[in-house]
């Protein structure tokens, strides 16, 4: 095995990678088996065969893998490392679409690499922790996501400096201070008590008849000379911690999430804030404060934005402003990214009863806000912050990041009157993002990160998590979306891998069917 092979981010890279080209190519062709111990997934139209060792087999085929990724050649198994298999799999894209992407092997590389970088460079412990036990453990979850998106075939690439990842990213526990402009208030756009949100983080004092606006300090170098209008007020005010979505800032002493704007492409988008984000926003926290929750549920409101009111400085320095975790912690609990304890393996004493806590606080919350109110909640792992009590028992929901809200056009109208048009999802579209966020990219990875730690128990998670669909769906009057996904209709899966080919935006991203672990009769 060569050195690049046996390293850990070319090895995680790599299982990474195949599980994608499982999930998107060779799976929906029924060309991956399993066999003594291994997956064998088939790029057909190259006729090239892989394998890979299962370290646990999955129920619906998000399998681990352990050990090198191997090609068949000339009768004996020869290991690939990352670039190679992902010359293999551009080929194979190239035949099955008709169209090249001379993109592909590089950003695959740059992301091992980067991979490579956080492995070696990452502090051991947490060199800047506040001394609230809740809050760092809180940050450290938001800053474990080592490698990132587990179904995305480039999960580290990003655009950029390196010398400024290094800086910024969250994996390195990484803290800031922002930089802050003083606009005119002839400028500005704003809505909500930005005021009063902006002062808990401390900003410098902005010339008379200006208000202060922050920015991420690296935005700020990237967007050339500022314009003469404006101030630079300098770096300032208290420290901030890059959450995993890199752009979203903590600032744990203020208790407030700084959601600015990034021009820099991570994964699949350029990561800024439009206006109808700021406006949709604010908006949004208004109307959904109007509806109920269940005991344990609450959602992370967004009252205030801000920006420079003109088209090109809107985009550049938009900035959103979220609630805090204070306000939803009781003493002796503990707020962490969902993202990261599905990032397992996740070691609990009652798996299945731990397992039982957390879908029926989730499930019935997100599956009646949809029907009942056509609200979609976009409930992927980085979208949940999950509260545990002393004995570590999920007790609390936290839903955050209003730009993935929508709202089903049928049920909605009322609201979608009088917000931008992006908002609004059909009936379809609507319950193709709750089933996939909710169950494939949510819930099937954190079952995986249980069954890591405890052999065997994904059958009874799957058994426990429809009969709280079922509950719920009966609750609901049975609508037909769920008696079809109750009855075994197939899942969607986003498809990251076709996705990143095409170089499609997210919004247009192709959904594959994907096994559905609680359908039919049990």
């Amino acid at each position: 095995m060569t050195a690049a092979v046996s390293s850990a981010a070319d090895l995680a890279s790599a299982h990474t990678l195949l599980g994608c080209v499982a999930r998107e190519v060779a799976g929906p062709e029924h060309r991956v088996e399993l066999a003594d111990g291994y997956a064998l997934v088939r790029l057909a139209h190259s006729d090239v065969l892989l394998r890979c060792a299962v370290a646990r087999v999955s129920t619906v085929g998000a399998h681990r893998y352990t050990g090198p990724v191997q090609r068949r050649s000339g009768g004996t198994w020869t290991p690939v490392d990352t670039v190679d298999l992902a010359r293999l799999v551009a080929t194979e894209l190239t035949m099955r679409t008709g169209a090249a992407n001379e993109e592909f092997v590089g950003q695959v590389t740059a992301s091992r690499d980067a991979l490579e970088r956080i492995l070696a460079l990452r502090p051991p412990a947490d060199p800047a922790p506040t001394g609230d036990a809740a809050i760092d453990a809180y940050v450290a979850s938001e800053q474990s996501l080592v490698y990132g998106h587990p179904r995305h075939p480039a999960p580290k690439w990003r655009s950029g400096d390196v010398a400024d990842w290094n800086a910024y990213a969250p994996e390195l526990r990484t803290s800031l201070r922002l930089r802050w402009i003083g606009v005119p208030r002839s400028l500005v756009a704003e809505a909500g008590p930005v005021d009063e949100l902006v002062a808990r983080l401390e900003p410098p004092a902005p010339p008379a008849g200006h208000v202060a606006l922050p920015v991420h300090p690296w935005q700020f170098t990237l967007t050339g000379p500022l314009d003469p209008r404006l101030r630079d007020l300098g770096v300032g005010g208290v420290p901030l911690r890059p959450t995993a979505s890199v752009r979203t800032l903590y600032a744990p002493a203020a208790d407030l999430f700084v959601k600015t704007s990034l021009h820099v492409r991570i994964t699949n988008c350029l990561r800024k804030n439009a206006r109808y984000e700021l406006t949709g926003a604010v908006a949004l926290t208004r109307l959904l404060g109007t509806l109920p929750l269940p005991p344990g549920v609450a959602l992370l409101p967004e009252p205030a934005y801000r920006t420079v009111g003109e088209p090109g400085p809107d985009e550049t320095y938009g900035v959103i402003l979220r609630g805090g975790l204070r306000p939803h912690l009781a003493p002796g609990e503990t707020p962490l990214l969902a993202a990261a304890l599905a990032a397992g393996p996740l070691a609990v004493p009652d798996p299945v009863g731990w397992w039982t806590a957390y879908v029926r606080l989730l499930v019935p919350a997100v599956l009646d806000l949809w029907w009942r109110y056509g609200v979609v909640h976009e409930t992927h792992l980085q979208n949940v912050v999950v509260v545990l009590d002393a004995d570590r028992r999920p007790v609390r929901m936290l839903l955050r990041d209003l730009e993935g809200v929508k709202l089903d056009r049928r049920r909605r109208a009322d609201w979608l009157a009088g917000l931008p048009a992006e908002v609004g999802y059909g009936p379809e579209r609507a319950f193709q993002r709750i089933a996939y966020c909710l169950f494939v990219n949510h819930l099937v990875e954190l079952a995986g990160a249980l069954a890591d730690a405890r052999s065997g128990v994904e059958s009874t998670l799957w058994a426990v998590l429809r009969e709280v669909v079922a509950e719920t769906s009966a609750r609901l009057g049975d609508p037909p979306p769920l008696r079809a996904l109750l009855a075994g209709a197939p899942l969607p899966a986003k498809a990251n891998l076709l996705l990143r080919w095409r170089r499609a935006a997210d919004r247009h991203a192709e959904y594959l069917p994907f096994p559905n672990p609680i359908g039919g009769r049990r």
